[in-house]
């Protein structure tokens, strides 16, 4: 893991949720193996909670700097309990050298006027406010500030909720901006890139839980993802950031791919998962120079076309862009699409099983049967054409089929007629649906008798690896190329156009056949 050059200055803290003060203990231990800098120990988890007994024990024997939370029901805590009770816990965790408190902005005032705002030691106070519906206008981001900066806080936190990927945006302004010491983050799924971010924005302190599962709010993501995936320690003001745009966008494996490559070339990038719902709003909204460039997938794949300022003449004719970059002389949107070659390149190299690269494609008056007529059917049929095959599209909707063959003077069948289809023996199959895909893996878009015409089987669904229809394939004798190749490929080209360098292919094949299995 080790420490890296300028190390950004935000901290790792992992919330600890046991029953107990020794469960709790134990997994400070764990945190600090992991690498967190410190815990939150969240008092309103404990059974029968002494409070002298068990904050001392705790206090005293965490491996890690402590944050003490005892959060109550009326701001997503726990603990509903007499308030006083509750306050003088707080209090006691001062005297026994917490190294934080959280307090919560409701009766912050109330708790330092109990004490008249002489702290008894060094410890420092986090007043937080919790939205747990929405992310306000900046302006109201900003008067809650103050208003906490006002009760005498050392450090400011403020957690909001994300409705849409671009609440995020908000509180990173807030934070960039901020002259006091804050916490500053979004929850759910669309507000992880703020837990991430912060470390470029300089929040205070951002959280990491040990395992999956365990969080204290929704969105978390795991210490080991923040460190070993997202390499967190590296984020510095001047990181770049790049992501996969898409819905849903969990399952890709895009962000470990591109951070290792960024990582072992000691390229100053970030690569995060993004949950966008609109394109165009997302876009607009991360304009600044900090964000350079998007793989896009389903379902923006032609809302990224609409968005480019310039398109690749390849991306024009299938209609879909996977790639925006954006140029570094003016700014413009560029849109590229390298599902295409990525795919292609695949199914050449599958067909050509250690055979020398001959001047013609090997693709050249085969039958090319794409299934599927959306995005990354247009891209391979397109593909297929351009290679000189003989394209037949198969879809469920006919007329989507018939549409996309006449662009690439090809033939049209329903997905009904695709098991009784065989004009010829080694045609070329391509599955470009979502069929097949976990969790349905028992499904397949055709059946294993028909397979026997087919030389060669491609898979664009990668999750499984071994789809129902490639294993088919394969015991029925047909060569067989995976989605991951396709995936792989795409990625070279992209990592290139983000950063102007050559792609360590080598890498990043390992890197997706490890998270991939």
């Amino acid at each position: 893991m080790g420490e890296y050059m300028g190390r950004n200055p935000t901290l790792i803290c992992v919330p600890i949720m046991n029953d107990t003060p020794d469960q709790m203990l134990v997994q400070v231990n764990k945190a600090k193996e992991q690498g967190a800098d410190l815990v939150e120990l969240r008092l309103d988890f404990l059974k029968n909670f002494n409070p002298d007994h068990d904050l001392q024990l705790l206090i005293k024997n965490s491996s890690l700097p402590t944050l003490i939370t005892f959060r109550p029901t009326w701001e997503g805590g726990q603990y509903d309990g007499d308030e006083s009770k509750r306050r003088s816990a707080l209090y006691r965790a001062m005297e026994l050298g917490a190294d934080y408190i959280d307090v919560e902005l409701k009766v912050a005032d109330e708790f330092f006027d109990s004490f008249g705002g002489k702290k008894p030691t060094r410890t420092a106070i986090i007043v937080s406010s919790h939205n747990y519906q929405s992310t306000p206008s900046v302006e109201e981001i900003g008067n809650l500030v103050s208003r906490i900066q006002a009760t005498g806080a050392d450090i400011v936190k403020i957690a909001t909720t994300a409705t849409d990927i671009t609440d995020c945006a908000r509180i990173l302004q807030v934070l960039t901006h901020s002259q006091v010491p804050m916490i500053g983050l979004v929850m759910r799924e669309k507000g992880l890139m703020s837990r991430i971010l912060c470390a470029k924005f300089g929040g205070y302190l951002t959280f990491g839980t040990l395992e999956e599962g365990a969080i204290s709010a929704p969105g978390q993501p795991t210490i080991k993802d923040l460190l070993d995936l997202y390499n967190f320690r590296r984020i510095g003001p001047d990181t770049k950031v790049f992501g996969v745009v898409g819905n849903p966008v969990g399952h890709s494996k895009s962000p470990h791919m591109f951070n290792a490559a960024f990582k072992s070339v000691g390229f100053d990038g970030i690569y995060l998962p993004l949950l966008v719902d609109s394109l165009p709003n997302f876009l607009k909204t991360y304009s600044s120079t900090d964000f350079v460039g998007y793989s896009v997938t389903i379902p923006h794949k032609m809302a990224a076309l609409e968005c480019s300022e310039e398109v690749d003449p390849i991306a024009k004719a299938i209609e879909a862009v996977n790639c925006l970059v954006k140029r570094p002389s003016d700014g413009k949107l560029a849109g590229y699409n390298f599902d295409y070659v990525g795919a292609i390149e695949a199914i050449e190299e599958g067909l050509q099983e250690g055979g020398s690269i001959a001047p013609r494609s090997p693709l050249a008056d085969k039958v090319f049967v794409v299934i599927g007529a959306g995005g990354a059917g247009k891209a391979l049929a397109y593909g297929g054409k351009a290679k000189g095959a003989k394209v037949v599209i198969a879809n469920r909707t006919l007329a989507s089929a018939v549409d996309l063959a006449s662009n690439v003077r090809g033939k049209a069948i329903s997905l009904d007629e695709l098991d009784d289809f065989a004009p010829e023996e080694g045609m070329i199959l391509v599955n470009t649906t979502s069929v097949g895909m976990k969790p349905k893996i028992a499904e397949t878009p055709i059946s294993k008798k028909a397979l026997k015409n087919y030389a060669l089987v491609f898979d664009a669904v990668y999750t499984p690896k071994l789809t129902r229809l490639l294993k088919e394939a394969q015991e029925t004798g047909a060569v067989i190329v995976y989605g991951t190749e396709m995936l792989a490929n795409q990625a070279f080209r992209q990592y290139e156009k983000f950063t102007g360098l050559p792609a360590p292919k080598e890498l990043m094949k390992e890197v997706l056949s490890k998270s991939t299995q």
